[in-house]
């Protein structure tokens, strides 16, 4: 059974860090790109980073360049957004998901949604 699980959200201060897993189980993330979205109350949901299949490439959304990296660990079969400088507009519900297409923008072309984790940045 396909399913990736997101953890590692949580309260942080703005200028904090956090780091996002996203463990897949059911097929292996070396084949298959993987993003990160965020959704926040009353917005759509928006593509934060994308990593390619083989790590050809990656995908960063313009509000989070400098400050948030991914990196996929094979041997753990695990995707990670390692999310640094966050701010308070960094606020949302984050997901990962999946695509056999090439990293992009755009929701609709991913998959295999995971739950969510809440991320929350107050003082």
């Amino acid at each position: 059974q396909v399913q990736l699980v997101e953890s590692g959200g949580g309260l942080v201060q703005p200028g904090g860090s956090l780091r996002l897993s996203c463990a897949a189980s059911g097929f292996s993330v070396d084949y298959w790109a993987i993003g990160w979205f965020r959704q926040a109350p009353g917005k759509e949901r928006e593509a934060v980073s994308c990593i390619t299949n083989s790590d050809v490439s990656t995908y960063y959304a313009d509000s989070v360049k400098g400050r948030f990296f991914i990196v996929r660990d094979n041997a753990k079969n695990t995707v990670y957004l390692q999310m640094n400088s966050l701010k308070p507009e960094d606020t949302a519900v984050y997901y990962c998901a999946r695509t056999y297409d090439r990293c992009s923008a755009d929701v609709s072309n991913f998959g295999s949604w995971g739950q969510g984790t809440q991320v929350t940045v107050s003082s």
